[in-house]
């Protein structure tokens, strides 16, 4: 459903109209992209790794990619012939016993599951790991099928935005109620189709998914223009303040221009830099929305496109009630804009628009 948000509408009421839409659930393209161990095992499936993205359509999402490269420290499951070969063999004894007693094996599934939760467990875990060089960075425990990136969409009605034909090419394990949202949860597996780690900006596939399930969702075209600081009509599309269940739409506004510096840890596969151009904006937004979309209207078209991705908090920043201890407010933040990846990004849209 490629929702172009007001072509040749003009201005006035249809304009509101067009800013709800972008964050009602049933009709925005923002979206949660998260990392699921055990995705086809609900009593045993989790969550990690929860990053803003959005849909342009054709089965493509995009979001940031400085959260592919962080260490996860430890893993939740296991394939059994996988911790075999790259784990067991590398452990000595001590190691093995201590590993042993915070992983149990189902002989059904063969699989090595977590039974640890306290912290200090789990940091003793992480060390081994550490020690060996097993590399715990999400992108590399997505490749190994450790777990698996998956669009997470979420309503208030048991419907797939609102069409019983494509709710029921769902299967159980891809979709149920979650109690603490009050709404029910729809899951669709995605894989990495490119990262551009200097730009911060990734680019995602939906795979495995019918035409039936991908047509339902509303997407938004992107505009590559480098805009300045007398654009105008900027807003930032991301979670809202009390949490990833709902959305916000606010006026953003582009103070300056960068050729952006900066350097990103990566111990396991050297570390990079984060660089070229990027916005230095201002206006609020939420700590966690890495990955939200910077949206561009014209008001002549009354069209919203993305322009840019959320990458970074900027060093200005408030604190609430003079207390500083986890109580920043940043009021200025670093986007990249999507014109640093135009050339490669449109190549990517020409092929998906394709069906190749």
């Amino acid at each position: 459903m490629f929702l172009q948000f007001g072509i040749n509408e003009g201005v006035g009421d249809n304009v509101t109209k067009k800013k709800l839409a972008l964050i009602d659930e049933l009709t925005s393209p923002l979206m949660r992209l998260m990392w699921l161990y055990n995705w086809d095992e609900p009593q045993r499936r989790t969550f990690e790794n929860n990053i803003c993205c959005f849909y342009i359509g054709n089965g493509l999402l995009l979001t940031v990619a400085h959260n592919l490269r962080i260490q996860a420290g430890y893993f939740r499951s296991i394939d059994l012939d996988l911790y075999q070969t790259e784990i067991l063999s590398r452990l000595d004894g001590a190691q093995n016993r201590h590993m042993e007693q915070y992983y149990f094996t189902d002989d059904y599934t063969r699989k090595r599951y977590l039974s640890a939760t306290d912290t200090v467990s789990l940091q003793n875990i992480a060390n081994i790991l550490r020690q060996k060089r097993f590399d715990t960075r999400w992108v590399t425990m997505a490749q190994k099928g450790i777990c698996r990136p998956h669009v997470i969409l979420q309503f208030r009605n048991n419907s797939f935005y609102n069409n019983p034909d494509a709710t029921h090419l769902f299967s159980p394990t891809m979709q149920f109620y979650d109690p603490e949202a009050h709404k029910y949860t729809f899951m669709l597996p995605v894989e990495l189709v490119e990262a551009w780690y200097g730009a911060d900006i990734a680019l995602y596939r939906i795979t495995d998914t019918p035409k039936e399930i991908l047509n339902q969702l509303p997407s938004i075209p992107v505009n590559f223009d480098f805009l300045d600081e007398s654009a105008g009509n900027l807003y930032c599309l991301q979670s809202s303040p009390g949490g990833p269940g709902g959305r916000l739409l606010n006026r953003a506004s582009i103070d300056g221009a960068l050729d952006h510096f900066g350097i990103s840890q990566d111990d396991v596969g050297g570390n990079y830099l984060f660089e070229g151009l990027r916005y230095l904006i201002s206006g609020y937004f939420r700590f966690g929305s890495s990955g939200a979309p910077y949206l561009s209207h014209n008001p002549v078209t009354g069209i919203f496109c993305a322009n840019a991705i959320q990458s970074e908090a900027s060093g200005v920043q408030l604190s609430i009630n003079n207390d500083r201890e986890g109580n920043f407010q940043y009021v200025n933040a670093i986007a990249s804009p999507l014109h640093i990846v135009q050339q490669q990004l449109e190549g990517h849209i020409r092929l998906a628009a394709a069906g190749l």
